[in-house]
């Protein structure tokens, strides 16, 4: 590898990243401009593969007590020095993907949100022998790592209060609020709602995150990552205190994804430079606030390409890396004015759509959305 720096083609570990000299983008300033935009609770939603879990582990990276300040050595928010003497390896963090919540029905599923839970409990073990505890907040620490047969043994109970409880244990602990980080939350919605146990899955999280993020007097600040923002659902229901940063918002809207100067930065630095104009016609395509923005994905792995062999085309490498399931569906079901504009953009044309940033996953299913375009209007929803 052209430097003795490797690309980090599927990597979401900040910590695995600057250990093992990868090439890194650097978006630490994302945690500056998060304290300085204060909420107590931040929904941010983009597209998968555009570094949302990576953003994710930096923040744990940053923020969690005994975290190794070395990382960050380098790295632009090193240069706020007084903000990173007053937060760097200050905090408890809880932090947990939710990415895996699957299943092929609500049993399973269920019973893979417990382990993670549980597994992250276990992080803490020194809570079972903290002399901060008493025998009853250790027993509660002890039912949410608790094993049977195998799995991980929350009763219903327990696992809707598990965060909450975590908390409240950590910071007992520490003498400290915590740090909440929840990626890929709307994930075990969108499985739900393909095995046929949605309902079930809503009232689950609802009860999850309204109990760690409504009126949790042990939680300094929450972050949030998924693909879609859906509020709708009433799992966030009752919480005033939830910041919403969709791809519409011009804050954090370089945070994410690539930028022009990122892009540039990477080429030169791998001496691939005399192809920018190329790599902007293919992956130059999205517009977050109002920047301009590129599909990590894509320049990652069409730049590991280009180091091994000079010669090779760009590709398409982001549209298989998920789930298409939804979306064959709603083609199947389209009717001609909907495939008529599908045969357009395939065919390099535009067509114009108002964004509906608020769905539920039933809504996605329901006939008004195919009756808009039937009527012949610009207005069909999207996700």
């Amino acid at each position: 590898m052209v430097c003795g720096r490797k690309l980090p083609i599927g990597i979401d570990s900040f910590e695995k990243i600057r250990k093992n000299n990868f090439y890194y983008v650097d978006k630490t300033m994302f945690i500056a401009e998060l304290l300085q935009n204060w909420g107590e609770v931040n929904l941010f939603t983009r597209p998968g593969r555009f570094g949302k879990s990576l953003n994710m582990s930096m923040l744990k990276c940053f923020f969690e007590a005994g975290c190794d300040r070395s990382l960050f050595d380098g790295l632009k928010i090193t240069e706020e020095s007084r903000l990173c003497e007053e937060y760097m390896g200050q905090y408890p963090v809880i932090a947990i993907s939710l990415k895996n919540v699957d299943g092929l029905n609500f049993e399973a599923a269920s019973a893979a949100l417990r382990r993670i839970i549980g597994t992250e409990a276990r992080r803490f073990s020194f809570l079972a022998d903290s002399s901060r505890l008493d025998p009853d907040d250790k027993a509660l620490y002890r039912a949410l790592t608790a094993v049977k047969d195998g799995t991980f043994a929350l009763t219903e109970e327990v696992l809707t209060d598990s965060l909450r409880t975590l908390s409240e244990l950590l910071a007992r602990h520490y003498g400290r609020k915590v740090i909440l980080l929840i990626d890929e939350y709307d994930v075990p919605l969108d499985k739900a709602f393909q095995s046929g146990c949605y309902d079930e899955m809503v009232s689950l999280i609802r009860n999850l995150f309204g109990n760690a993020l409504k009126s949790n007097p042990d939680l300094y600040f929450a972050v949030l990552t998924g693909c879609l923002r859906i509020s709708k659902e009433n799992i966030f229901t009752g919480l005033n205190n939830l910041k919403v940063h969709t791809i519409s918002d011009v804050r954090y809207d370089e945070y994410f994804g690539f930028t022009d100067a990122d892009v540039k930065e990477m080429l030169d630095f791998y001496c691939l430079s005399d192809y920018g104009e190329e790599m902007q016609d293919w992956y130059d395509g999205y517009l977050f606030g109002d920047v301009s923005v590129y599909c990590p994905w894509d320049v990652l792995n069409y730049c590991d390409e280009l180091l091994a062999n000079p010669k090779a085309h760009p590709k398409n490498y982001w549209a298989n890396t998920s789930g298409n399931a939804m979306v064959q569906r709603f083609i199947g079901r389209a009717d001609i004015n909907t495939r008529n504009e599908i045969e357009k953009i395939i065919n390099g044309q535009t067509i114009v759509k108002e964004i509906k940033e608020e769905l539920t996953y039933p809504e996605l299913d329901d006939s008004g959305c195919f009756s808009q375009r039937r009527r012949g209007n610009n207005t069909g929803n999207a996700p």
